[in-house]
């Protein structure tokens, strides 16, 4: 097992000290990383005590250690997965090699690509969530925010280690400009669409965090195959982050269905009006939500074909998530059936695998997706109300790929421009849900109090009740 050196300036599990140049390299990005933070990070609360979790080591007992720190403070370190011994590339052409421990000269620009893409958006969903504790409705959500905060920042510093210690000056300016680019900004946005929408109210936090990040889930997956071997050992490590994020959009979409279904059973209605002055958020509304910040992280998978998600297989630099339950893991000869679309009509085609592989990944995220829509449609079963919660079709709303600029209905049904515009306020949200949404939008810091839009949480953090201050605001 790595051994965990805590007390440097930058906590870490790769030897940092014995690679003089690499961390003072490191150590000269630290205040930028810091002053991003700053300028950057959650607004009005940089003085205050959380209760967050910290990573001590990488080993199943002790990932995670609790205790409150100011967010400036926090430990933010590089950790890496332990080397498997002998590990061998398993998919692409090179199924048997010895995977790299340095980045191979003719695979040295896509897989720059591939990590600051990757890096690129954990600063941006800090940047897009800034502002939100000021309308958290809870203290426990405040403190699930700052947790994913800070674990988003730590997620950077993955990437950026990686960027400084295997590509060089390339490496080194490539790290300035993930603190360069900025979520919105319109002269130097962040690279992927999603992660420039903004993000002013929880509802939208709970579905980015369900997801978005479960796109992340995705994304980081497929890298953590990669013959890439430290790329790969980081990433693995991310994802037992990554999941905490998950489960903050779950939970959080899961307490306001409730909330939604409290209220209608207490007005004995389900009259949207009703519901909405009684403070809670109707589940029509919701649905909109949904349609929005699932059809969006849809494009963070590319296009269905792809010549690029190809190389990056063949050449082993990136696999499908979970690659050992494929039975064939070159993919060389094989086809792959997809929808595709000519003159306006669907039809059904074939294309080679490797060129599918965005597709393939799009497709599992979809199933996974649905777990929590089932779980939500049995809470509305169950509390007698015949109303279901849907993911729209992956045609709907898309920018990337075949159906990018394809006016289709939730359903993936193919419609004329006009019947998209004259619908799209009862498939997104509107502007007066936005208004209504916001409105609802009132920063609750009582540690026995929660908002009334959302139900209160059914358990608190590593085993503290629902009512512990998990932040001491600084007033």
């Amino acid at each position: 097992m790595s051994v965990l050196n805590y007390q440097e300036r930058i906590p870490n599990n790769v030897d940092l000290s014995n690679d003089l140049s690499l961390q003072r390299a490191l150590e000269h990005w630290q205040p930028k990383f810091k002053n991003w933070w700053q300028e950057m990070g959650p607004e009005g609360f940089q003085s205050a005590d959380v209760y967050l979790r910290t990573a001590i080591s990488v080993d199943s007992a002790g990932w995670a250690s609790y205790g409150k720190v100011k967010m400036p403070e926090y430990r933010w370190g590089i950790f890496l997965n332990d080397k498997v011994k002998d590990r061998k590339i398993h998919f692409g052409d090179n199924i048997g090699q010895p995977v790299w421990q340095q980045v191979p000269g003719d695979y040295r620009s896509i897989l720059r690509r591939l990590i600051v893409t990757q890096g690129d958006t954990e600063p941006a969903s800090v940047e897009q969530q800034r502002l939100l504790g000021k309308t958290c409705p809870s203290l426990f959500d405040l403190r699930n925010l700052f947790q994913v905060n800070v674990e988003e920042g730590r997620h950077l510093w993955a990437m950026v280690y990686l960027l400084h210690a295997y590509f060089g000056r390339d490496g080194r300016e490539e790290a300035e400009g993930l603190l360069e680019r900025y979520s919105g900004d319109q002269d130097n946005p962040r690279i992927l669409g999603t992660f420039n929408e903004p993000i002013t109210d929880w509802v939208s936090f709970f579905m980015f965090t369900y997801f978005t990040d479960r796109d992340g889930k995705y994304q980081l997956k497929s890298l953590a195959e990669s013959s890439f071997d430290p790329l790969a050992r980081t990433c693995q490590f991310m994802l037992t982050e990554e999941a905490h994020h998950m489960q903050v959009g779950e939970t959080g979409i899961t307490r306001m269905v409730q909330k939604s279904l409290d209220t209608m059973k207490k007005l004995n209605t389900d009259s949207i009006e009703a519901i909405r002055n009684a403070g809670a958020i109707d589940l029509q509304t919701l649905q909109k939500y949904i349609n929005f910040w699932f059809s969006s992280s849809l494009d963070l998978f590319g296009s269905e074909i792809s010549s690029n998600a190809a190389t990056s297989f063949a050449n082993g630099l990136k696999g499908r998530p979970d690659e050992a339950r494929y039975d064939d893991n070159s993919e060389k000869d094989s086809i792959f059936k997809l929808e595709g679309i000519v003159d306006n009509k669907i039809i059904d085609q074939e294309v080679p695998t490797r060129n599918a592989m965005n597709e393939i990944t799009r497709q599992a995220y979809v199933k996974d997706c649905e777990i929590g829509l089932k779980r939500w449609n049995r809470l509305i079963n169950k509390a007698g109300y015949d109303i279901t919660l849907n993911l729209p079709s992956t045609r709907f709303r898309r920018n990337i790929g075949m159906w990018a600029n394809i006016n289709t209905d939730p359903n993936g049904k193919i419609i004329s421009k006009d019947d998209m515009n004259n619908n799209i306020n009862d498939w997104l949200p509107s502007n007066g849900d936005k208004e209504f949404i916001n409105s609802l939008m009132v920063q609750v810091t009582d540690p026995d109090k929660t908002a009334s839009w959302i139900a209160s949480p059914i358990r608190g953090i590593n085993n503290l009740g629902i009512d512990y201050k998990y932040v001491d605001i600084v007033q």
